[in-house]
Parts: C-alpha cells; sequence; structure tokens
C-alpha cells in the first residue's frame, strides 16, 4: 500500500473521515445474514480510530442499530438502511426519514404475503429491515432455481409501486423514496464540516458512495477523497474500476485501518 493514498487523512485527522460498509468490508460474507459478525480486533481498531479522526461511520443496507449491533462500537455513527436513517455516538435511537419511514407497513405486508410454503422449500430467507425487505438465497440447494423465485418477486414488487436492488445474493424491496449511500455520505460531509473522507466498500450500492465522494471532491466540498474497493467473486466491476485502492477482503480493509492507526 502506497502511504502517500492515506496522507492526507492521517495527517490531519481532526478533519477527516473515515466511512466503512460493513458485510463485506468489515464483517466477511456469511450464508446467513443474521450470522455476521465483525472481528474483535477489528471493532478494537475502529473504537481507537473514532478516538482520532473526525468522523468514523459505517454505512449498511442494515437498519442503523443492526449495524451497530453488529459492529459493536458505540463511538461510531451508523448510516442505516443505506442512508434513510441516522444513529449519531451515544444516540438510542436512529433519525429516520420520514417520507422513507411512512412506507415500512406495506413493505412489511408485501413481504409477509410472499413468505409461502413454496418459497421456504427454496430455503428463501426474507429478512425485515424494517422499511426494507430483504429476499436471500445465499446457500438455498438450489440457487438457480430459487434465483428465479425472487426475480418474479422483484417483477411483482416494481408492479406494486416498490423499488428493488440487487445485492449479492439478495433482493431489496424498498421504498420507492430516493436514498442511497452517497446520501448518507454527503450528509455526514456536511454534519461533520470535513475535508478529508476515506470509503471502503464490496458491493453495487457502494458504488453510489464513491460517486459522491467525487463529485464532493470536484465540487470543492472536499479538499480530497480515497476509494477503497473491496475485491472479491461476486463484486460488480465498478468496485475495482472507480477506486483509488483494491483491497483482497476484509483482511484487506483490515491493513487499512491499522495503517490508519499508525
Amino acid at each position: 500500500m502506497d502511504p502517500a493514498l492515506l496522507r492526507r487523512l492521517t495527517e490531519d485527522p481532526a478533519r477527516a473521515a473515515i466511512l466503512l460498509d460493513v458485510d463485506g468490508t468489515l464483517a466477511p460474507i456469511v450464508e446467513r445474514a443474521e450470522e455476521a459478525h465483525v472481528p474483535e480486533a477489528v471493532a478494537r481498531l475502529l473504537a481507537g480510530l473514532a478516538r482520532r479522526y473526525r468522523c468514523v461511520a459505517c454505512i449498511s443496507g442494515r437498519s442503523a442499530a443492526e449495524a451497530r449491533r453488529l459492529v459493536g462500537v458505540g463511538r461510531l455513527a451508523y448510516a442505516g438502511s443505506h442512508g434513510a436513517e441516522l444513529l449519531e455516538p451515544g444516540s438510542a435511537t436512529a433519525t429516520i426519514l420520514p417520507t422513507f419511514a411512512s412506507w415500512t407497513d406495506r413493505v412489511r405486508e408485501f413481504a409477509a404475503e410472499r413468505d409461502q410454503r413454496e418459497l421456504r422449500r427454496l430455503r428463501v430467507r426474507i429478512e425485515d429491515k424494517g422499511p426494507i425487505a430483504a429476499f436471500h438465497w445465499r446457500g438455498a440447494p438450489d440457487e438457480g432455481t430459487a434465483r428465479a423465485a425472487v426475480a418474479q418477486i422483484a417483477e411483482d414488487a416494481e408492479a406494486a409501486g416498490f423499488a428493488t436492488h440487487w445485492g449479492r445474493k439478495v433482493l431489496e424491496v424498498r421504498p420507492p423514496v430516493p436514498v442511497d449511500k452517497g446520501q448518507a455520505v454527503r450528509e455526514l460531509v456536511r454534519r461533520y464540516a470535513l475535508g478529508v473522507a476515506l470509503y471502503a466498500g464490496d458491493d453495487a450500492t457502494d458504488v453510489d458512495a464513491f460517486a459522491a465522494l467525487t463529485e464532493l471532491t470536484e465540487s470543492g466540498d472536499l479538499d480530497a477523497a480515497v476509494r477503497i474497493g473491496v475485491e472479491s467473486e461476486e463484486g460488480p466491476r465498478e468496485i475495482v474500476e472507480r477506486t483509488d485502492l483494491v483491497v483482497d477482503g476484509t483482511a484487506g480493509v483490515t491493513c487499512v485501518l491499522e495503517a490508519l492507526a499508525g
């Protein structure tokens, strides 16, 4: 790793942010999302970084509360539901975008209607993420057939007026409200009056965060930005094409965090 890439952060940590995806970036991808965990050594690294840098935040597709439970570090900020909610350090509850939260009941009703015997037979798991319902087929006995069933759910969701998003062996059914990780990045940059920001991620939703950093530097709202792409067999090509540094899996991210800790 070129030390110069991180120098803008390490030289002025009082104006710098470390922004991180969770699953596939801090926590290794596992068959069942509820079994994911951030290694204790990584959690300790994050706690130390939060004492030094202006902002250390996790930006996740999970709810903000679930992301904090998974990471286990209260000093961090957590942007959940792809930026629809923000849980600030020390806060008990997250602030949720009202227009996004208003769809919660409708999303849950849609998911409940599809929680049928055939879907369970295919081992498609439904994860309740508040305003978002996630349909996972990772580890299904026949992943091809399971994905085809989920594709039909995506068609039904779009016909019913919901937004959909495909991730790594998961479909998310969301409110039709514009929200992405890029918006979370912009809000954190504004809220913490940042000068430099680093973002690390591994999936399609993280590309929006990379794009936001590019826009913020081009507009002069950030002095500099660093985009870290976490390479994996399932990740989109944009993750390695639109970054300043590509690392190999969560271990590579840990190396970056260690370098930032000095």
